[in-house]
């Protein structure tokens, strides 16, 4: 009996102190800036995870929040804005999907394609696309396999999280610019200005 009663407090406890420091790693995420992004606009920066750049984009086959699968060639021919999130529903993930929902009539007027992915399941992703409201995936990388490809996968023991990094695909699956790190409240209207010097070359 003292170890149901144990077991009992306990379990809440750990699963308590799991969410809080999945919490506390994304708003760590959320202090970052996209001064130095790894870009073919800027050659020198081209170094460390620069590796990325120039390279075609590693394929993937995941469900969104509606249960709908996407793979990487769905969207051949269109810009593609891959951007990988801790946590749903903590603050800094709040404010960069609330910054894409915003600019997210003009990303569809230039036929540019955005897909969040973090490391919740579906039914997560659900509930957090319908409180904020926004139009577009957000892919479920349960398994972790998507995060590996892209190494931005992390985590404190057995609890693990994705990284806030962001890769822009061109039409042609080649990653052109990634973000290493990423400034929450400005960095979806960056990405629209990188790929407006991007597409005037």
């Amino acid at each position: 009996m003292l170890n149901l009663i144990f077991s009992r407090k306990l379990i809440p406890l750990v699963c308590g102190f799991g969410l809080g420091v999945l919490g506390l790693a994304a708003q760590a995420e959320t202090t970052s800036s996209d001064l130095q992004p790894k870009t073919l606009l800027n050659s020198n920066t081209d170094t460390a995870k620069g590796e990325w750049v120039g390279t075609k984009a590693p394929d993937f086959r995941l469900q969104d929040q509606n249960q709908q699968w996407h793979s990487l060639k769905d969207y051949q021919g269109k810009w593609l804005v891959l951007y990988f999130y801790p946590l749903d529903d903590s603050p800094g993930c709040t404010e960069e999907a609330r910054q894409f929902r915003d600019l997210y009539p003009t990303y569809v007027k230039q036929n540019i394609t955005v897909l969040g992915v973090s490391l919740n399941d579906v039914s997560s992703h659900k509930a957090f696309a319908d409180k904020l409201g926004l139009p577009f995936p957000l892919l479920a990388d349960t398994q972790h396999d998507l995060a590996k490809s892209f190494k931005v996968l992390r985590g404190f023991g057995p609890l693990s999280y994705s990284k806030r990094e962001t890769f822009l695909i061109d039409p042609q699956g080649v990653i052109v610019y990634h973000y290493a790190s990423v400034n929450t409240e400005s960095h979806a209207g960056q990405v629209l200005k990188d790929i407006a010097k991007l597409s005037s070359k």
